[in-house]
């Protein structure tokens, strides 16, 4: 099994090496459109509803809508720009019932190994 993440768990002074794997595989089935004539799948084509043509990918830029039918574009540098916390650990800071969590949060299930043979970080103060 692939290891999606390798970082540690850490709530107070305790600190555990831990490997994440993804708990459950996604078996749904994905069908193709073909063309029945043929049998060759069909193109996506990106199309504005408003200029009545097809739109080359150079055209497109990301929007995002802020209200109804309003955006306002985003591009790759400001994607770049905004500041990114790149951990390798997941902070413990408190625990809550599990009637706390609301449902939608369990999309997804990941289980975590502790990872043998490695050293406990070093603590600084």
């Amino acid at each position: 099994m692939k290891t999606l993440w390798k970082g540690a768990v850490s709530f107070g002074l305790v600190n555990i090496p831990v490997s994440m794997y993804v708990a459950a595989e996604n078996k749904d089935l994905k069908f193709h459109y073909l063309h029945r004539e043929c049998m060759n799948p069909i193109n996506y084509h990106k199309f504005c509803s408003n200029c009545q043509r097809e739109v080359k990918n150079e055209e497109i830029v990301r929007g995002y809508e802020y209200q109804k039918g309003s955006y306002v574009v985003i591009d790759d540098e400001d994607l770049a720009r905004i500041p990114a916390e790149n951990t390798k650990t997941i902070d413990i800071l408190d625990f809550v019932d599990l009637a706390q969590v609301d449902p939608v949060y369990f999309d997804k299930s990941y289980y975590l190994e502790r990872r043998r043979g490695v050293k406990k970080p070093m603590l600084s103060l």
